[in-house]
């Protein structure tokens, strides 16, 4: 089984260079355009399922790239960003600053620590894992390809689980862009 694990299409707050976390921004122009060209792309790509955060930016993403095919898209609310609490909406430079407790997020993600109302990445990494064992790997033997819509530390956070590693090497290789694919394979026992 093959399963396609996209970042939503840029939104106004992304532009301006805001974390979102949980604030349930649309997209903008450019963020539904890259999901149109993206759907234009895997228009021949059979999926069976596309799975979808039920914020509006996914979801509207995931309308985007199925186009007019019949397929369903399943909202979970475990597919939601990671929440900020109370610092949602702050600007991107505000969390690197030297003296931010948060601005280990990027960085140093084994060391950072949320702010109130927030999620840790650990929190994160447990609601992608039982996403993908309560729903993603069951389904193997009888799904040919399914495509997941989320978030950049939702995403990141299932690939913590995929590859099998901790959160201190949370962001990888580097967050996904706006619209980016990753595409693993598992065949019941081991994901690639």
């Amino acid at each position: 089984m093959e399963v396609y694990i996209i970042r939503h299409g840029e939104t106004v707050w992304n532009a301006a260079g805001k974390m979102q976390g949980n604030a349930d921004i649309e997209l903008n122009e450019s963020g539904r355009e890259l999901a149109g060209e993206l759907g234009r792309r895997l228009e021949e790509v059979h999926f069976d399922r596309i799975y979808s955060s039920p914020l509006i930016r996914a979801y509207e993403t995931a309308c985007l790239i199925r186009g007019h095919r019949n397929i369903p898209i399943i909202r979970d609310d475990r597919l939601r960003e990671i929440c900020f609490g109370t610092l949602e909406g702050t600007h991107y430079s505000e969390w690197m600053r030297e003296d931010n407790p948060y601005r280990f997020f990027f960085n140093e993600p084994a060391r950072y620590t949320p702010p109130e109302g927030g999620e840790t990445l650990e929190q994160v990494c447990a609601r992608a894992k039982d996403f993908l064992q309560q729903v993603v790997e069951p389904a193997w033997a009888t799904t040919e390809r399914i495509m997941i819509v989320a978030h950049g530390a939702l995403n990141k956070g299932l690939m913590c689980y995929i590859e099998d590693h901790g959160t201190d090497t949370f962001w990888g290789e580097a967050l996904q862009q706006n619209c980016e694919a990753s595409i693993f394979t598992y065949d019941g026992t081991t994901w690639k």
